[in-house]
């Protein structure tokens, strides 16, 4: 009986803090690494794109650059997945609107590749969001530029 009225006590003290501090306690978001994304201090779709990666648990640095295409060929970005930003999340390489699932899928099943892209920049991807959204292929690139598919989104 003892025992149930303290843990009575300690519930309501955790609903009293609550209520006069206003914070309420939430499980973590997924243990999800930190990312560096590179972009243009002019590009407003790499924000949102910036803001999706937040949302979904990643915690983000962004880097402005005046010269995106060096930092693409420094990190080895194939011209032909090519997008307006640039991210490096846990040693691989993120390029464009890449949604933050496959992000998330890349992370857990670690394959043997550079890195994941959304090339161009389709209407419908995050950061991209707007009227007539087209289907699009998140696609895979290796050190000798060689691409496959990583998943295919239809909206």
């Amino acid at each position: 009986m003892k025992r149930s009225i303290s843990l009575t006590l300690l519930v309501l003290g955790l609903g009293a803090v609550v209520v006069a501090t206003g914070v309420v306690l939430q499980p973590a978001k997924n243990d999800l690494p930190s990312m560096v994304v590179y972009k243009s201090p002019t590009c407003g779709c790499c924000v949102k794109w910036v803001e999706h990666m937040e949302n979904a648990g990643f915690e983000v640095e962004s880097r402005d650059m005046r010269d995106m295409g060096a930092i693409k060929s420094q990190l080895g970005v194939p011209r032909s997945v090519g997008s307006c930003h640039t991210a490096v999340v846990d040693g691989y390489i993120v390029e464009g609107h890449v949604p933050p699932e496959h992000v998330e899928r890349l992370l857990e099943e670690r394959p043997g590749i550079r890195g994941i892209a959304v090339p161009g920049m389709p209407i419908g991807s995050p950061g991209m969001e707007g009227p007539n959204p087209e289907p699009y292929d998140v696609v895979t690139f290796d050190e000798n530029g060689s691409t496959g598919i990583f998943a295919r989104v239809e909206l």
